[in-house]
């Protein structure tokens, strides 16, 4: 897993969750996350998640730290949901670590994460013909968001450290777990 993180500013639209997007802005080819920060301006006709969509839901924020998966494998949107759920919980993590003192008021539920009543992220998972994707983001502000929401700056937290941590630990914690399958013996083998 390749681990990249982009100093330019990139308003994700939507457009950025599709298949070689990552190698197309990056040249990076294979399993990647790459992170980024800027805006978020999703229009509806963007939205991965259908229920969103039919409810008419809005998707914005000025200022917000995004993260795109991309994985080249079987394309088991169960296995993508699973690896978007492990992200939220690094995420949790990761912002515990930086911020202890406020760590008792970070929840997370499902893929979503939450500081007191704010919601602090975004996120989606969903497959291609080649890849599966996922899309995690977390506020740094809360301005430009249509819900009640939290950020990083709320939080005193580093942007630029908590990005190259998340990634690193996602890069990290992949190649712990190909070690992992790659080490076991089958059952029945001499």
């Amino acid at each position: 897993m390749n681990a990249r993180w982009l100093r330019r500013r990139i308003t994700y639209d939507g457009s950025q969750l599709r298949p070689h997007w990552i190698l197309r802005a990056t040249g990076v080819c294979g399993d990647a996350i790459v992170g980024f920060r800027g805006a978020c301006a999703l229009p509806a006709s963007e939205f991965a998640d259908l229920e969103d969509q039919l409810a008419g839901a809005q998707i914005a924020g000025s200022d917000m730290v995004h993260f795109i998966i991309e994985r080249f494998d079987d394309g088991d949107l169960d296995r993508a949901t699973v690896r978007q759920r492990l992200l939220a919980a690094r995420v949790g993590e990761t912002l515990a670590s930086l911020a202890p003192t406020r760590a008792r008021r970070l929840r997370r539920v499902g893929d979503d994460l939450f500081y007191g009543d704010g919601k602090l992220s975004i996120s989606i998972a969903t497959k291609s013909a080649v890849s599966t994707l996922i899309h995690f983001a977390i506020n740094v502000s809360t301005a430009g968001t249509p819900v009640v929401t939290a950020g990083l700056e709320q939080l005193g937290i580093d942007v630029d450290r908590f990005a190259r941590e998340v990634l690193e630990r996602t890069k990290s914690e992949e190649l712990s777990m190909a070690h992992a399958r790659c080490k076991v013996r089958a059952r029945g083998e001499a």
